[in-house]
């Protein structure tokens, strides 16, 4: 009555051993950790030395190298809550606006008269009119150039909302378009600082956006946030601008749409720049380190895609003889005179670099620019020693967790509560299989969800055994007793675990870190602990009686 097929016991067994093989690097966690980095970075590089073939000696090719990746507050590292200022945004699009209104009213000069920007509030274009009554083709003209909103919200509504007021003309991004924006503002802002972190391979940050304007920010294993605030604060906005001339100070007054902006190399030194700027970095491809053919020095080279390419050989190819300022998060790095056309869509940026520097600026660019600033409103260093404390805890409570049930269950059950407890050892081996196979980060609550798991591990094996002394009392034979056991208490297991699994799943939907590295522990040690109490419990039992064949037993 007991038969469990050969392909079942095999099936079980190699799942047992699978789930092993995965958690085991984990009791190596430093030679492994040492191996993967060694063996990441000579692939990268192509290069080797004796310290890397030795960390990649440190551990066998042929042996699982997965690991349970440790989380901030168990490896120590930085934390950050950033407030991303989408307004910039809004002036960037009017700025860049600019050009195509002031043709699309040209158009209409016979009717609207002269035209002319005026200064206007963040977020707002403003145009006067010499003729106040061609206001309404003034007004069409405008609404010609904008277009729908790219959103699923904003569907069938115009990106511009434009309105006269006596001869001035106002133009502001709709409220639909505005949402649009921050929208993708967030998104893009969340994936630049997504690479700028990958790029110094540090090991699973978690980077998520959180409400409307918010980043929350976590980096494990860098020293310090202020050394993450230098990785993600710059804004590395670079723009080629053309030079009206030079100024006296900081405080020298520019005309209309001009701005003074201070050089990078020379002190004192101020530039007097157009504010539009004729290419910008987000038509950058690619950013590399190198170093000038003619001095030696450290520099930047770069190269556009094809729009950016255009237009940065038409302006050249016009500008024959004229000065223009490359620009960097406001400041000039240089302002070389234009000796010929640059149709090539590449160049380099000089300036008095150093090797890191000009390393650190390639990073920023090519991971590109934020498209607006970002203000930090919360930062917090977590040094490696607390993570070590946190361990250290996680590991006593599990331990303490651990012991408690093995002892309730021999006690309880004897024979059939030390099956029970090695099912429970080989649940937590299957845990951290896993989550080493998924690469999930392990935080002091997925820790909690651990030590959760270990308390409900043996409820499946507690409705199991009951369910046998239950059916022992009708003078069933054991084999009997143990078979219905299994099969009528399977229904509750499931039942009950099952709601559990549902809890753990909405967890992690509407949860946000450490929610979710709870709810993530804890779904994973309820799929392991029904494996095991139905199936991993079952055969040690059913191997245990075929091999015995008591007349009777006692659970």
């Amino acid at each position: 009555m007991l038969n469990i097929p050969i392909w079942n016991r095999v099936l079980i067994w190699g799942v047992v051993v699978i789930g092993l093989a995965l958690a085991m690097p984990n009791l190596f966690y430093d030679r492994v950790e040492r191996h993967n980095d060694a063996v990441a970075l000579i692939e990268e590089t192509g290069a080797t030395t004796d310290a890397l073939e030795a960390d990649r000696a440190g551990w066998p090719e042929f042996l699982p190298g997965t690991l349970v990746n440790l989380g901030l507050d168990l490896r120590g590292g930085a934390h950050l809550l950033a407030e991303v200022r989408v307004e910039d945004v809004y002036e960037q699009r009017m700025d860049a606006l600019w050009p195509e209104v002031r043709d699309a009213l040209r158009l209409e000069r016979d009717v609207v008269g002269t035209i002319r920007r005026q200064e206007a509030p963040a977020g707002e274009l403003r145009v006067q009119i010499s003729q106040p009554e061609g206001m309404a083709a003034a007004v069409a003209a405008v609404r010609a150039v904008a277009q729908p909103v790219v959103s699923l919200t904003g569907i069938a509504q115009s990106t511009l909302d434009v309105r006269g007021e006596n001869d001035v003309l106002i133009v502001t991004l709709s409220a639909a378009e505005q949402q649009a924006t921050n929208d993708r503002t967030m998104q893009q802002s969340v994936e630049i600082v997504r690479r700028r972190v990958d790029e110094v391979g540090t090991r699973e940050p978690t980077i998520q956006r959180q409400g409307d304007r918010r980043i929350l920010i976590q980096v494990p294993g860098i020293g310090s946030a202020e050394e993450l605030k230098l990785l993600i604060g710059t804004t590395a906005r670079l723009t080629f601008h053309p030079v009206v001339g030079r100024a006296g100070s900081a405080d020298e007054v520019p005309g209309s749409r001009q701005m003074v902006l201070p050089s990078l190399d020379e002190e004192g030194v101020y530039y007097i720049l157009e504010q539009t700027p004729v290419v910008t970095g987000d038509d950058l491809v690619d950013a590399q380190p190198a170093f000038d053919a003619q001095t030696g020095q450290p520099s930047v080279t770069f190269r556009f895609n094809p729009n950016g390419a255009r237009a940065f050989g038409e302006y050249t190819a016009a500008n024959v003889g004229a000065p223009f300022a490359i620009v960097l998060d406001d400041e000039v790095i240089s302002a070389p005179t234009i000796r010929q056309a640059i149709t090539g869509g590449s160049g380099q940026i000089t300036g008095n670099f150093t090797v890191q520097q000009s390393t650190d600026l390639a990073v920023l660019l090519r991971a590109g620019a934020l498209p607006a600033e970002m203000t930090f409103l919360e930062e917090r260093t977590i040094g490696p020693e607390l993570g070590a404390d946190s361990i250290a805890a996680g590991e006593i409570a599990a331990l303490v967790a651990f012991a408690a049930v093995l002892v309730f269950m021999v006690l309880s059950y004897g024979l059939f509560g030390i099956f029970a407890s090695v099912a429970l050892i080989l649940n937590v081996g299957l845990i951290f299989g896993i989550l080493s196979l998924i690469g999930a980060t392990l935080t002091l609550p997925g820790i909690a969800g651990i030590v959760l798991t270990i308390g409900m591990a043996v409820d499946a094996n507690v409705l199991v055994f009951e369910r046998i002394r239950e059916e022992l009392k009708t003078a069933k034979g054991p084999a009997r007793a143990i078979e219905l056991g299994y099969s009528r208490a399977l229904s509750a297991i499931i039942d009950a675990n099952l709601t559990t699994f549902i809890i753990a799943v909405i967890l992690f939907t509407l949860g946000s870190g450490p929610v979710r590295g709870f709810s993530v522990t804890l779904g994973i040690g309820i799929m392991t602990s029904v494996f095991t109490a139905i199936y991993v419990t079952r055969l040690l039992i059913v191997t245990w009686f075929d091999r015995r064949r008591p007349k009777t037993i006692e659970v």
